[in-house]
């Protein structure tokens, strides 16, 4: 059965600004314990690698349950993209499995991405992903605006788009965990063999990280041979007005509710600051 204890779930922005030298060791073997039951290994990637630009330029919401043990984190990264600013990287997401089956993936990502959307209130921030999970894949096509690329929209990349793809693909793959070898495909967006030989592989043909829709399970499986090891890149787009319109649509709620969505506490059940 899935655990029902969770009690809190917190934000905590570039860690090693916030937290000591011990708070910041603390904090790396909490992440890899959970990282741990997800993973037959753990990666070496992101704040579980201790990365300083990982720390320096990260976030992270963390759920706790009400003795105070990590239970899942979805972690985030800024990465500078040149005549754009700072693209936000969506990275690892672990939840320790007795607490699966209680939408807490969704809520931490909801978390991360709330808080960063309320700090560019205005004209919002872009956001990239890479993966081989079409489950991932179809969940930002969904719920992220101006996705590309997307089976929900048929339009070519603009020239936003273009120039966060092709800093990605040259000067940050350390960063978003690509093989440096992988070649970038231009047109489908996809890094070949871009995860090969990583647990982060996936083959085409493991129901367990299929989209619920068919539809986009076969959009993205046309687009990528993940057999071979290909990651898809995805750029797009998150703004506080697009957050309140996903929250009025999925709550079936009328303007008087949009005070109260719009109050993390009251959003997700309990959440706050992380302090230092």
């Amino acid at each position: 059965m899935p655990s029902r204890t969770m009690e809190r779930v917190s934000f905590l922005d570039r860690p090693s600004a916030r937290l000591s030298c011990a708070g910041v060791e603390r904090l790396i073997a909490e992440l890899r314990e959970v990282a741990g039951t997800c993973f037959e290994q753990i990666p070496e990637y992101h704040m579980l690698a201790a990365d300083p630009d990982a720390l320096r330029a990260g976030s992270l919401t963390l759920a706790r349950d009400r003795a105070g043990r990590l239970i899942g984190f979805c972690a985030a990264r800024r990465l500078h993209v040149d005549g754009v600013g700072d693209v936000l990287h969506l990275g690892l997401t672990c939840v320790r499995p007795d607490a699966r089956g209680t939408r807490l993936t969704h809520r931490l990502l909801s978390a991360l991405i709330l808080q960063h959307a309320l700090r560019s209130p205005v004209h919002g921030l872009w956001v990239s992903n890479v993966a081989s999970v079409v489950s991932s894949l179809g969940n930002v096509a969904l719920h992220f605006e101006d996705v590309y690329p997307s089976p929900f929209v048929a339009g070519p990349p603009t020239e936003v788009h273009k120039t966060i793809a092709r800093t990605l693909a040259a000067c940050h793959r350390d960063r978003v965990h690509i093989r440096r070898d992988a070649f970038f495909d231009p047109v489908r967006w996809v890094f070949e063999g871009g995860n090969a030989d990583t647990i982060f592989a996936k083959r085409a043909d493991d129901g367990r990280y299929h989209h619920r829709d068919p539809k986009v399970t076969r959009w993205f499986l046309a687009r990528a041979d993940l057999d071979r090891g290909d990651a898809v890149l995805q750029v797009g787009r998150v703004s506080l007005s697009g957050l309140i319109r996903y929250g009025l649509r999925s709550h079936g709620a009328t303007v008087p509710v949009l005070g109260r969505w719009l109050r993390p506490r009251r959003l997700l059940g309990g959440f706050g600051a992380e302090s230092a």
